[in-house]
C-alpha cells in the first residue's frame, strides 16, 4: 500500500509544485502579498498529500512565542524544509545558497525574503546574512534556521553548525529552539505512514555564552530522539 501512495505522491505533489513555482514568478509584480498567497498554497497542498495520500499525520505540542525570535529546528528530512512556510507566518528562513539556484524557485525564495547560507563566506558573508535577518525582524517576521546545518538521520546527534553561535550572537534574540521526527517517515524513497510531531521547546533567552546556548539548543532540538520532553496530545497540523 505505501508503494501505490508513494506512486501517487511523487507526480501529485510535484507536478502541481512545478506549476507554482511559475505562478510564484508570475505573481511577483504584483508584490509580496500576491507572492505569500502562492507559497500559502504550496504548503496547504503539501500538506494535504501528506495527511491525504501518503497518511502521515501532523501534530505540535507548544507554542511559538508571538515576538521576534530566533527559531532552531530539527532537521531531519525535506518535509520540516518545505513545512516552514504553513507552520510559521511568512518566515525568512537560513536556506543553503545552493538552493538559490534551482530555476525559478531561486528568483522567487529571495523575493519572499529567505537569506541564502554561504558555508565558505567568510566575515563578509556572515555580516551580509546578518544584516539581511535584521531587516526581515524589523518586519516582524520570524527567522528560522537549522542549526545542524544539513540533514540528519532520526536518533542521531549530531554538533551544531559553528555559524549559528555567531548568528545567535549578532542578532541578539531569544531561541525557540523546536524538535522534529521527520526521518523515519519522510526521509526516504518510499515514504511511510506515521505522525510526524513538532515539539516546541521552552524559549532560550538571548545573550547567553556559546557553548551554553549551544547545549540547550542541542539538547532541545534532539528532544524526540528518545520520546523525552513530549507533553501528551498535541495540535492537530490542520487546525
Amino acid at each position: 500500500m505505501s508503494v501505490i501512495r508513494n506512486l501517487i505522491f511523487y507526480p501529485l505533489f510535484y507536478g502541481f509544485s512545478a506549476v507554482l513555482v511559475i505562478a510564484s514568478v508570475l505573481a511577483i509584480p504584483f508584490g509580496r502579498e500576491a507572492l505569500k498567497k502562492v507559497v500559502a498554497i504550496w504548503g496547504d497542498w503539501h500538506l494535504w498529500c501528506v495527511e491525504t495520500v501518503l497518511n502521515i499525520k501532523i501534530i505540535q505540542t507548544g507554542v511559538i512565542p508571538d515576538e521576534p525570535v530566533l527559531i532552531a529546528v530539527k532537521h531531519e528530512s525535506f518535509f520540516e524544509a518545505i513545512d516552514m512556510p504553513r507552520l510559521f507566518s511568512f518566515p525568512t528562513v537560513f536556506a543553503k545558497r545552493e538552493l538559490f539556484w534551482i530555476p525559478g524557485w531561486g528568483f522567487s525564495a529571495r523575493i519572499y525574503g529567505l537569506v541564502p547560507v554561504a558555508r565558505d563566506g567568510g566575515a563578509k558573508s556572515l555580516r551580509k546574512m546578518i544584516a539581511t535577518a535584521k531587516l526581515r525582524v524589523g518586519e516582524g517576521r520570524p527567522l528560522v534556521i537549522f542549526p545542524e546545518g544539513t540533514r540528519v538521520p532520526h536518533g542521531k546527534e549530531v554538533p551544531l553548525q559553528s555559524g549559528f553561535a555567531g548568528i545567535y550572537k549578532l542578532l541578539g534574540l531569544p531561541v525557540v529552539p523546536v524538535a522534529v521526527n521527520s526521518g523515519p517517515f519522510y526521509h526516504r524513497i518510499i515514504k511511510q505512514p506515521g505522525t510526524v510531531t513538532y515539539c516546541v521547546g521552552q524559549t532560550i533567552p538571548a545573550g547567553l555564552p556559546r557553548a551554553e546556548v549551544e547545549r540547550k539548543v542541542h539538547l532541545a532540538i534532539n528532544a524526540l530522539n528518545k520520546g523525552e520532553n513530549v507533553p501528551a496530545g498535541g495540535i492537530p497540523a490542520g487546525a
